[in-house]
């Protein structure tokens, strides 16, 4: 395993240091073929990965799977996203994880399979109900604005994946919440263990004179969140947070190594 992390390693820095376009997305490609390879040698669940620092890599709190999930930046400031995911049970089974977001025809009320992900960076796996999660992610956009997003992990029978779920409060419509801002701007969204909620920043538009559609938005220092209870979400204003500027990401709004995340 260690052998595959350093091919890995040696691949990953081509992908996000090479200036050609063509050069990172063919380095990528292997780097996929590669990470499949290791995938599938015995036991390489229980090994961590530890230099892959491009890429996240995050497990279950319940270790019963993993995600790994990254992106190559493009030209013209969008992003390519890739993902898998590494079952613990049975067979150890892969699952990979296929970005088709601009097949997706309604984002925000779609339930989507591994074959059709909204993809994303994940930063945080949460617990929520039995074969449920909630994920944190950070997902480049376009070259004005980028988002972050709670997404809803299912696990079905038969270790069908599923993403998406109507557990938000305040809009029982969406089955995920996407949160678009000024690609300049860093937005705060992490999970609080202590008071079992999400804490994220409140966005506000830089101009309010566009209009309530302006895509440029950006914190206004203050906080909202989301209350885990009985799997749902249950939205709350203007809620304390201690500290949220000490929150960094890994690589956070950086331009080095796993760009914009």
């Amino acid at each position: 395993m260690q052998i595959w992390q350093d091919s890995l390693f040696q691949l990953g820095q081509k992908v996000f240091s090479n200036t050609s376009e063509a050069e990172r997305i063919e380095s990528n490609f292997l780097f996929v073929k590669t990470l499949v390879s290791a995938l599938k040698e015995p036991n390489s669940y229980y090994f961590d990965f530890e230099k892959l620092n491009v890429i996240s890599c995050l497990r279950s709190p319940d270790n019963n799977f993993r995600i790994f999930s990254w992106n190559v930046p493009l030209h013209d400031g969008s992003y390519l996203f890739y993902g898998s995911m590494q079952l613990k049970s049975g067979d150890l089974k892969l699952i990979p994880l296929l970005d088709k977001t601009f097949e997706i025809k309604d984002v925000n009320k779609e339930s989507l399979e591994s074959s059709m992900w909204y993809g994303a960076q994940y930063y945080e796996i949460i617990p929520f109900t039995k074969n449920q999660y909630l994920l944190l992610g950070w997902k480049g956009h376009q070259s004005e604005y980028t988002h972050k997003v709670i997404e809803v992990l299912n696990i079905l029978p038969n270790n069908i994946i599923q993403f998406g779920a109507p557990v938000f409060s305040e809009d029982k419509s969406i089955f995920r919440k996407i949160f678009s801002y000024d690609r300049n701007a860093t937005m705060f969204v992490k999970y609080n263990k202590t008071k079992n909620r999400i804490e994220f920043d409140n966005l506000v538009a830089i101009d309010s004179s566009k209009g309530k559609n302006y895509k440029k938005l950006v914190p206004d220092l203050s906080h909202n969140g989301y209350e885990i209870r009985n799997g749902k979400l249950y939205f709350v204003e203007n809620i304390e947070v201690l500290n949220p500027d000490g929150f960094e990401l890994p690589n956070a709004d950086s331009k080095t190594k796993v760009s914009g995340f």
